[in-house]
């Protein structure tokens, strides 16, 4: 199915044209409280690759996921193949983020607080970020072949701007099987005037939350007591 829209201004390179692609996403199937509950349909990644390969604006050097209040932030980070993604710890507490998954493995070993460690993502794919000391830290590092892409708001609205042209477009939901996602994809075709995508409704059926491992492939140990395992602590 092809889609038709229009004007043209690319993510990265503004120029006197610009192509206006929006429309909503909604999840279902779900069983977190935040889509059940408070109808939350943020971080839902929508790319726009182009059908002849073509990509003239450069990739973003820096993309940054911190560490803080033992969380990754932000959860979901969509990037371009090529960029170099930052990890600063801004706790007062050691990290050691990895992964290990499908995707580009990476490992950047133990670090201390106030300090920072860089990672040049090559391959494109999913990267499942890790921390090897607490188990509850997780993230996505999503590698795209593209620069045109957006992640969605609260209430599933997204809005792209690109050169007038034919696009693949795809999305990816961290519950969804590969399957689903697969049937979301379509071609469109980008003219010179907005283009309004029908809503697109992802499920989180078939998805299974399975326990990781840490770095060396074992079981994590009982939760850290980050002030007896971390001298120096920051106070």
């Amino acid at each position: 199915m092809i889609w038709r829209s229009v004007t043209c201004f690319s993510l990265a390179v503004v120029s006197l044209q610009a192509a206006t692609v929006s429309g909503m996403v909604s999840l279902r199937d779900s069983r977190v409280d935040a889509v059940t509950r408070r109808r939350d349909y943020s971080g839902i990644v929508i790319s726009l690759v182009p059908v002849n390969g073509a990509v003239v604006a450069a990739p973003a050097k820096h993309a940054a996921m911190i560490q803080k209040n033992k969380m990754f932030s932000p959860h979901v980070l969509p990037i371009v193949e090529g960029t170099t993604v930052d990890f600063p710890n801004f706790d007062p507490i050691f990290h050691n983020a990895f992964s290990s998954y499908n995707g580009q493995i990476f490992d950047v070993g133990l670090y201390p607080p106030g300090s920072s460690r860089s990672v040049r993502f090559t391959k494109t794919g999913v990267v499942r970020v890790f921390c090897n000391i607490h188990p509850t830290m997780s993230a996505i590092i999503l590698v795209l072949p593209t620069p045109y892409f957006t992640t969605s708001a609260k209430d599933g609205s997204f809005v792209l701007e690109v050169p007038p042209g034919a696009y693949d477009l795809n999305v990816f939901h961290e519950r969804s099987t590969e399957q689903t996602l697969q049937q979301l994809s379509q071609r469109i075709l980008v003219n010179d005037r907005p283009l309004s995508i029908p809503l697109l409704t992802v499920s989180e059926s078939g998805y299974l939350l399975t326990p990781h491992k840490n770095k060396y492939g074992k079981d994590y140990v009982a939760p850290p007591d980050d002030r007896v395992t971390y001298p120096g602590r920051i106070k």
